[in-house]
């Protein structure tokens, strides 16, 4: 009963999870190309009003007519809209899902006994979701005192910029080296949308906040809180793609499995950052197809790295026994023997009725319970097990031998 109340507090907060992102990126886009579709107001009554920009757009059987100042608008009723709990809610229900697929399973799914580094390997799970949660609150403080050292008042943005990247590159590599392959991909989105979250909360509300209060004084606002507001949405805007790359990355296991998930993974940031720079620049009027052009570069580049080995003809395999033990010999590895192993290392959760504590379902579905199911998955089995990301930190003590076994199974 335990693992159907974890299951279904799952699937609540995804749900959750989902409706606030969607709403969240979706005002955030939508004000990023109300910003830069604005033109210089054209009547003589705006300008005297201090209108900075305006923009008339028809939807929805009727037409708009937006109009933005800077700090110094006529007047400022009282019904102003705020734009925050959708990304709070968005970071808060991520958080939660974080602690109850990961952080209440760390032993599992963030230890990393493949880890080139020992104390990585022979960390607890304990030790595995503290440092998890570490790398949220550091990258992030990381991030602001890149914001706070290089472009203070906003001057140097595109510097700002590149340092950016660069940590994000030196995150995508230190966490596939200490966390398994979807725990890394998942950890680095995760830092990249605390970094959007935080920015609204420490920087960009708090400074609306000063400007409101400045303004109801008859005070004339600090620009700069305004500056740092702007900086910190534009980056949000760029994070938005690789985020949502990096959220849905657990149902590709070529990407996080792959000896250079890191690349991977950074080129997939850099990839939704470029093509989302060209939508930026569409609102304003421009269309320069030179970033949509990289991106798909990068994601050839991505998929060149990613794509498995040309398969060479299988030497004689092994046959295995009912246990799943391997011994020479020269026959062809059947589904039978595969099967074997899969019942004695893989059903344990990959079954419609899991034994293993704190599974009321299959992950992600797959169910392993025939010989028709596992050769339903046969590339995916092949994949995971190869690459030992499967079974999860080897829990159920699959033998390289065995291992070996399903290398040369030809899926048939």
């Amino acid at each position: 009963m335990e693992g159907f109340f974890l299951e279904y507090g799952n699937l609540l907060l995804r749900w959750l999870h989902v409706i606030a992102a969607i709403a969240w990126i979706g005002e955030s886009i939508y004000f990023v190309m109300l910003d830069l579709s604005l033109h210089a107001p054209k009547g003589e009554h705006s300008k005297k009003l201090g209108v900075y920009g305006e923009m008339w757009a028809v939807h929805g059987g009727g037409f708009y007519h937006n109009q933005k100042y800077l700090t110094n608008p006529a007047e400022l009723p009282a019904d102003l809209h705020w734009s925050f709990w959708k990304a709070y809610t968005t970071w808060l229900s991520g958080f939660g899902l974080f602690m109850l697929l990961y952080l209440l399973r760390a032993d599992i799914y963030l230890v990393n006994p493949a880890s080139p580094w020992e104390w990585a390997r022979n960390m607890n799970g304990t030790e595995a979701g503290i440092l998890a949660v570490l790398f949220l609150v550091v990258g992030y403080n990381v991030y602001s005192r890149l914001c706070r050292i290089i472009s203070p008042t906003v001057n140097h943005d595109g510097w700002l910029s590149v340092a950016v990247g660069v940590m994000m590159v030196v995150v995508a590599w230190l966490t596939t080296q200490i966390f398994p392959g979807r725990a890394a991909f998942l950890i680095t989105g995760a830092l990249m949308a605390t970094c959007m979250s935080a920015s609204v909360f420490f920087w960009i509300i708090p400074g609306q906040r000063r400007m409101v209060k400045a303004l109801k004084a008859g005070e004339k606002p600090n620009p700069l809180d305004g500056a740092w507001g702007k900086q910190r949405s534009v980056h949000n805007t760029y994070f938005t793609l690789p985020v949502i790359f990096l959220m849905l990355s657990n149902h590709y296991s070529f990407t996080y499995s792959n000896e250079y998930a890191w690349v991977i993974m950074s080129l997939f940031i850099f990839a939704g950052a470029v093509i989302r720079q060209y939508f930026v620049l569409r609102h304003t009027g421009k269309n320069d197809l030179r970033y949509p052009a990289a991106g798909i570069i990068m994601l050839a580049l991505i998929g060149w790295i990613a794509a498995p080995a040309p398969a060479t003809a299988p030497a004689a395999a092994p046959a295995v026994s009912q246990a799943g033990s391997a011994s020479a010999a020269a026959s062809a590895v059947t589904v039978e023997q595969v099967h074997g192993i899969i019942a004695a290392r893989c059903v344990e959760c990959h079954s419609a009725k899991p034994t293993q504590p704190g599974f009321a379902a299959a992950p992600a579905g797959i169910m392993l319970d025939t010989t028709a199911e596992t050769l339903q998955h046969a590339a995916q089995i092949k994949q995971v097990v190869g690459n030992r990301y499967m079974p999860l930190a080897n829990l159920t003590k699959m033998t390289d031998e065995e291992r070996a076994v399903i290398a040369a199974w030809n899926g048939q």
